[in-house]
This record gives C-alpha cells, structure tokens and sequence, in this order.
C-alpha cells in the first residue's frame, strides 16, 4: 500500500475511531456500530477504505465478518515516520531552550 493510500484512510476521524475500537480486538461490523451515528452501509464504506489501505482483514464466519487491525499495514507508516524522528530530539531541544528562557 502507498504511503497516500494510509493517509487518506487515516484522515477521516471516524476510521480512526474504527481503528481504535479494533485496537486488541475483533469485531463485527454490526458490534463496531455501537455508539456511532453511521448507517451500515456507511460503516462497510469505512471498513471497505480501511481494509483497501491494508490496515483491517476481514475474516469471514458464516454469514459474520470479524475485522481486525492488520498490524504489518502500518509498515509504511511506521517507515514514514521513521525518516522524520530524526528530527525531533533536536526540535524538542529547543523547544525546551526556548520555554526555559521564556519562564526566567
């Protein structure tokens, strides 16, 4: 998946509410529902986005699909990030610099 493809389905506060629910667990669309004001077929859109970024499996029992976190979607993401981290010691440095002079 493209590094695009996560953002794009990350964007949205409703997948990543989705994503938290899933975080440990897996569940039904119908028990992921629970507490969101989203339609079934709105809640398989999300689930449909999500699972096109590599980010949620489904595995299918009966007629009940289980979603899922799928923890190696996040690869490129945690490769992304990886690039930055660099940066942030030195940012957070300053940072610090900057509010302790601020206080004197």
């Amino acid at each position: 998946m493209s590094d695009t493809e996560i953002f794009k389905a990350l964007a949205d506060p409703t997948r990543r509410a989705i994503l938290e629910r899933l975080a440990g667990h897996e569940m039904t669309a119908t028990d992921l529902r629970e507490g969101f004001a989203i339609t079934q077929p709105a809640m398989s859109q999300h689930l449909a986005v999500l699972r096109g970024a590599g980010l949620v499996s489904e595995r299918r029992e009966g007629r009940y699909a289980h979603y899922r976190v799928e923890p190696d979607g996040f690869a490129p993401l945690h490769d992304w990030l990886a690039r930055y981290r660099q940066f942030w010691p030195s940012r957070i440095d300053n940072l610090k610099t900057l509010l302790k002079e601020m206080d004197q």
